[in-house]
């Protein structure tokens, strides 16, 4: 790498990290992941500057069909070639046996980029979790804040008389 040093080292591989379905039970399948980005290497430390991108699919947390969440995420990764203390903000990685391995730092980056709940666009798809049953459905946020509470239907109408009497 020291041949590289002050000269443009770039990076474009398409790696696999089906493993991470093994520490995230949630993930179904995991495409292949594009890295591209470069290398700025210098006498002291080698700084990557990746692109990762790809795809993961994830049960939707409604219906529990699949779901493609897609992964474009960039970060910037530095390796110290020596052991000494290096003041910054970021956080640093030490080489170990004189081999720089970004794989584990990739597949934490992807982990970090499961969301918590991820939905589909279509409730109704082939294999979905049913929306409704016997006096019950799934109701979306904003068409229970239509939804007047019939307790308290005759209030609505006190403010509707009330309103038209100011007026006159």
């Amino acid at each position: 790498m020291q041949k590289y040093r002050n000269k443009d080292f770039p990076l474009d591989e398409i790696i696999r990290i089906d493993d991470i379905k093994l520490n995230d039970s949630s993930i179904r399948d995991v495409s292949p992941m594009h890295i591209t980005g470069r290398a700025d290497i210098d006498s002291t430390k080698v700084t990557f500057h990746l692109k990762i991108e790809g795809h993961l699919t994830l049960p939707c947390s409604r219906t529990l069909v699949d779901v493609y969440h897609p992964i474009n995420v960039e970060t910037t990764e530095t390796f110290l070639l020596q052991d000494f203390e290096y003041e910054t903000d970021d956080e640093v990685h030490h080489i170990k046996n004189d081999c720089i391995d970004l794989f584990p730092i990739i597949r934490e980056i992807v982990l970090l980029e499961v969301p918590m709940q991820v939905f589909c666009d279509d409730a109704e798809s082939e294999g979905a979790a049913p929306q409704s049953g016997k006096d019950w459905e799934v109701v979306h946020e904003d068409e229970l804040s239509k939804k007047i509470d019939p307790r308290l239907a005759g209030l609505a109408k006190f403010f509707d008389e009330n309103n038209s009497s100011s007026d006159s």
